[in-house]
């Protein structure tokens, strides 16, 4: 089978056995091999409950795997380095998600590419953007840049005439 590519989003927020949440990301990257381009880390808030801040980045692989296999991979990578599952907002050690994939569309039980919330997340694609300004997105066929672009354009207020007594 001809090799793929995958954007993957990378995130810590907690300290793990390779270090703060940067070297977790670094020692992530390594794990799951094939890196083609990598984001610079950023600095984001959280969203839920976690007080912890984020780091977060982003990067295309290459590799033979379909989408199914992939997840399986990343999800043991993330079960390694200390996540644990079934705490939705709570802090962890490394989040490993595939953003988009070179084949398009991918959707079955417990995976959908591209993932369902990545065009309204800034944490996801201000690295992106970095790496993968051009890749399309296959459901709106728009650039991550015009994504990134509508997601941070300031918002008009609209101003309505007076109309009636």
């Amino acid at each position: 089978m001809a090799a793929s590519r995958y954007v993957i989003a990378l995130g810590s927020n907690r300290r793990g056995r390779h270090g703060g949440p940067e070297r977790e990301i670094a020692a992530a990257l390594a794990a799951i091999g094939g890196v083609c381009a990598v984001s610079p880390v950023i600095g984001t808030a959280p969203l839920g409950p976690s007080k912890r801040r984020f780091a977060n980045a982003a990067a295309v692989i290459e590799t033979n795997e379909q989408p199914p296999a992939l997840l399986a991979r990343l999800k043991t990578i993330e079960r390694a380095f200390g996540r644990r599952r079934g705490r939705n907002w709570a802090a962890r050690v490394i989040d490993l998600d595939i953003l988009l994939w070179s084949g398009g569309t991918w959707s079955s039980p417990g995976l959908t590419v591209p993932h369902v919330q990545f065009r309204t997340r800034r944490f996801v694609l201000d690295p992106l953007v970095r790496i993968a300004p051009d890749w399309r997105d296959p459901l709106t066929n728009l650039s991550v840049r015009q994504l990134r672009t509508r997601l941070t354009r300031p918002v008009l207020a609209l101003r309505c005439a007076h109309v009636g007594p």
